[in-house]
C-alpha cells in the first residue's frame, strides 16, 4: 500500500486528522495536514501485518525496527514499540547504548472505512 496510490477523499481524510506528537519533553497536537503540506512524504510501513501510516518521512522507514505490536481485541487500535536509528549516527549515539536513544512510541487507530491505521499518538525519544 502507498500514499500515492490513495484515492484524493482518503488523502483529504487524513489531513483532516490530529494527532498528539510528544518530542522529548514538548508535546502538543498537531495535524496531519502539515505533515503533507511540508513535504514530509509519508508511506506506510507494515507492521504485523498492518498498514500504518506515521508522522515522518517515508525515507526514514528503513531505519525503523518494529520491536512489539499490541492489538486491541477489537483490532481498531494498535500500539507499536519502534526502533528508529536514523538520527543515531549524528547524534554520534554509540550503538551499544542506542536503546535510550531510538526509543519510538505509536498509538494509532484504524481509519473508518479503510484497511489502514493511522497515528493518533507519536511519542519521539
Amino acid at each position: 500500500m502507498r500514499v500515492a496510490d490513495l484515492l484524493p477523499e482518503v488523502v483529504q481524510q487524513i489531513r483532516s486528522c490530529r494527532y498528539d506528537r510528544i518530542v522529548e519533553k514538548h508535546e502538543g497536537p498537531e495535524d496531519w495536514d502539515a505533515i503533507f503540506r511540508y513535504d514530509y512524504q509519508p508511506e506506510f510501513i507494515q507492521v504485523d501485518g498492518y498498514f500504518v501510516l506515521l508522522p515522518i518521512e517515508g525515507e526514514r522507514l528503513g531505519n525503523i525496527t518494529t520491536l512489539r505490536c499490541v492489538v486491541s481485541r477489537d483490532e481498531q487500535t494498535l500500539t507499536i514499540f519502534l526502533k528508529d536509528t536514523t538520527f543515531a549516527e549524528a547524534y554520534g549515539v554509540d550503538p551499544e547504548e542506542d536503546t535510550f536513544y531510538t526509543g519510538f512510541l505509536a498509538i494509532c487507530e484504524k481509519v473508518p472505512g479503510q484497511e489502514f491505521y493511522l497515528a493518533v499518538v507519536y511519542h519521539e525519544r
